[in-house]
């Protein structure tokens, strides 16, 4: 299981970001599923808000089954307010709180995500650091 942040998603559907080239290559060479959550698909189409072209390939990406979009359970919530309380100096935000819970809820070890800086420092209860692509 890898767990996909907001810039990966973004990367792959602008064709204008930076790291689109990246992105797609990292995604071609991935051989476990993508997971993520619903603050970072709600991020997602926000941020691709003014292209719909590019929205439309997030919608199709996720009709596909490309990514699974998991819940975060209300016995959780607790503990993403706990963690973005530990990093209020980055400072944490919401969808950043929901990957790190579900990265334990799920026990994934891995990261796709251009945010090197934060998830670098998060540290899940079950492993001592992410291993971030690309």
């Amino acid at each position: 299981m890898v767990i996909i942040d907001t810039g990966p998603l973004i990367a792959l559907f602008d064709d204008s970001e930076p790291m689109n080239a990246t992105c797609n290559e990292t995604l071609q060479s991935l051989k476990e599923p993508l997971l993520t959550t619903w603050p970072v698909i709600t991020e997602a189409f926000y941020l691709l808000g003014k292209w719909w072209k590019d929205q439309a390939e997030l919608w199709d990406f996720i009709l596909s089954g490309a990514v699974h979009i998991a819940e975060i359970p209300e016995d959780r919530h607790r503990r993403m307010k706990e963690l973005m309380e530990k990093y209020a100096d980055k400072p944490m935000d919401f969808a950043d709180a929901s990957l790190v819970v579900l990265s334990e809820m799920h026990k994934a070890k891995t990261i796709f995500t251009l945010d090197r800086g934060d998830f670098s420092v998060y540290r899940p209860k079950h492993i001592p650091h992410f291993r971030i692509i690309p």
